[in-house]
């Protein structure tokens, strides 16, 4: 069972049964706990989680907003595939990539998109 401060933190900032993936990592920063404990404590409270920053799980009515690009450059190729994990890219490796070559994160999960890659392991265990 994930705390009760925790699971106050995400009551507080849920809208509708839903939590967006920045107030989620909002209420990790304030609270200075793992991003999974609020994932967690969003799973215990039955909230779903919306707004992935790189565009997974639904967005806006939609099922992805997730789109290949339409090119990738190789030295974002090279990285993207160097940060691989079991034939998967990490939600947090794909969320350093996008810091290290400056780019929003959608573009990374598109980039990510294009050369046939899945994100995984999300930082706040939805996925």
């Amino acid at each position: 069972m994930v705390a009760k401060r925790i699971r106050d933190a995400v009551e507080e900032q849920a809208q509708d049964g839903k939590l967006s993936c920045n107030a989620a990592f909002g209420v990790a920063e304030e609270l200075t706990v793992n991003p999974q404990l609020v994932g967690a404590a969003a799973d215990e409270l039955g909230v779903r989680l919306r707004r992935c920053q790189l565009g997974l799980f639904g967005y806006n009515g939609e099922d992805s907003i997730v789109h290949p690009a339409e090119s990738v450059a190789p030295e974002l190729e090279t990285a993207i595939q160097e940060g691989l994990v079991v034939g998967r890219l990490p939600c947090a490796v794909a969320w350093a990539l996008a810091n290290r070559f400056d780019l929003p994160k959608l573009e990374l999960a598109n980039a990510a998109e294009k050369l046939d890659i899945r994100i995984g392991q999300c930082q706040l265990g939805a996925f």
